[in-house]
């Protein structure tokens, strides 16, 4: 029912190769079967139309087979992955979950019943209409994670329309909007997914030489850390047609190296949130920060530099949070925005702007210049409290090499009053040895 549209393609493409996990091509006429046999468990198991389940996995031939089965049946989804491993208890809680079904590294299914019984107005509605559900929660980078509910059916919704056939490596995670998107995309037009355990950037290059990768969807912390890992230059990557991103700002300075060094790739901003799912999209060109996004069954508007999107697929709410529509229906996203005819740049999250006396300080601006200097690794701008002008500048800094301190803080703070008006200029500089992005690879705003 739910999921006819994609078992016919899967028909159409028995022999083509559906999931490549652990070295081994999963067909889909595999897939079919396995769908086929995960439904017959969930009946033995006693597990309803309706019920909350929890899928703990990364991508896997079972974990993508469960999760169709899941969406045929009505249950309403609760993706979970290790990144989220200290708040699982938490989320789980939160999401009321019923039936937990951990898949592991080896591909092996559990399934628990647990004690929850969840009777959110939201999952009443949905059982009622007899639809299924999924819940993402966000990443919670300013505070607490909230869980939005989706009517699946929806999400689906734009995927009936077949697009383009090619390969796909998942680095997005399985409970990211982003990473369902890619498996949805994927399944719908009867391509491979690619999956990866290791997403550093020599086991990805490996991926994609080795099962000729065309789209590779990454953040841009991960492009800013294969440019300094150089393992493009150790693995062939003629196979990449694509490379999109989104999740964060794109430091100008990565995408123009990006664009240099893959002058055949097409590189495309994406945008979604947890929220809304995600909009099709389309950048002025692959060293552009100008994206125009939208398509069918979207509709944007700036509303004092905020974006505002209204979408078919929006979620019905959250769990743990106040409605956060508009009175006729707008998601406003808090996310600051330029305009130029149709096309948009989006600055940062107004919740991460700082505020120097009375002036706004945009973060992904001051990294774009530091980034640009010789011997960076990482860096983080953010705001510390101040009692004379409200709020100063401060960067985290991870170098490549060992540089004297004071040294190299003077020759930071040098090269931004040269390229920056001086309340943009950090105050603060501190050098780290830590890693600065999660294990989303997005990176970490939130001061100490």
């Amino acid at each position: 029912m739910f999921i006819d549209f994609l078992t016919e393609v899967f028909q159409q493409n028995k022999a083509a190769e559906a999931v490549i996990w652990k070295n081994r091509a999963y067909s889909y006429s595999w897939l079919l079967d396995r769908i086929d046999h995960w439904q017959e468990v969930l009946k033995r198991e006693s597990v309803q139309p309706g019920a909350v389940v929890i899928l703990e996995a990364d991508f896997s031939p079972n974990s993508v087979a469960l999760f169709l089965s899941l969406v045929e049946l009505g249950c309403m989804i609760v993706p979970l992955t290790i990144s989220v491993e200290t708040h699982k208890k938490e989320f789980i809680e939160t999401a009321q979950g019923e039936v937990s079904i951990r898949i592991d590294e080896t591909d092996n299914v559990d399934i628990v019943r647990l004690s929850n019984k969840a009777d959110h107005e939201f999952y009443k509605r949905l059982r009622q209409e007899s639809r299924p559900g999924l819940v993402l929660f966000s990443s919670g980078s300013t505070g607490k994670s909230k869980a939005a509910v989706h009517d699946l059916s929806k999400l689906l919704k734009k995927f009936h329309i077949r697009r383009h056939n090619l390969r796909t490596l998942t680095f997005l995670l399985l409970d990211h909007i982003g990473g369902i998107d890619t498996l949805l995309y994927s399944l719908s037009n009867g391509s491979c997914i690619i999956t990866v355990e290791d997403r550093s950037p020599d086991a990805v290059c490996e991926a994609i030489e080795k099962f000729n990768v065309e789209v590779l969807p990454v953040t841009p912390t991960f492009l800013n850390l294969l440019l300094l890992s150089e393992a493009h230059e150790r693995h062939d990557l003629s196979s990449l047609k694509y490379i999109t991103y989104g999740t964060e700002v794109m430091p100008e300075v990565t995408l123009k190296k990006c664009a240099e060094i893959f002058p055949n790739v097409t590189i495309l901003q994406k945008y979604g949130t947890t929220e809304v799912g995600t909009l099709r999209s389309k950048s002025k060109s692959s060293d552009s920060l100008w994206v125009r996004i939208g398509g069918e069954g979207f509709q944007t508007r700036v509303v004092d530099g905020i974006l505002h999107i209204k979408a078919e697929s929006a979620m019905l709410g959250y769990l743990n949070a106040p409605h956060p529509f508009t009175d006729d229906g707008w998601f406003v996203t808090g996310d600051s925005v330029v305009q130029d005819g149709q096309y948009l740049q989006i600055l940062g999250r107004k919740s991460e702007i700082i505020n120097v006396g009375g002036e706004k300080v945009y973060p992904a601006e001051v990294e774009n210049v530091i980034q640009q200097m010789d011997g960076i690794a990482e860096v983080t701008v953010y705001g510390e409290k101040n009692p004379i002008v409200g709020n100063i500048v401060c960067a985290r800094i991870r170098v490549l090499r060992d540089e004297d301190p004071k040294q190299l803080v003077a020759r930071i703070k040098k090269h931004c009053r040269e390229r920056l008006e001086n309340y943009k200029v950090p105050v603060k500089v501190e050098i780290v040895e830590s890693r600065q992005h999660s294990k989303r690879f997005k990176k970490i705003r939130s001061a100490k």
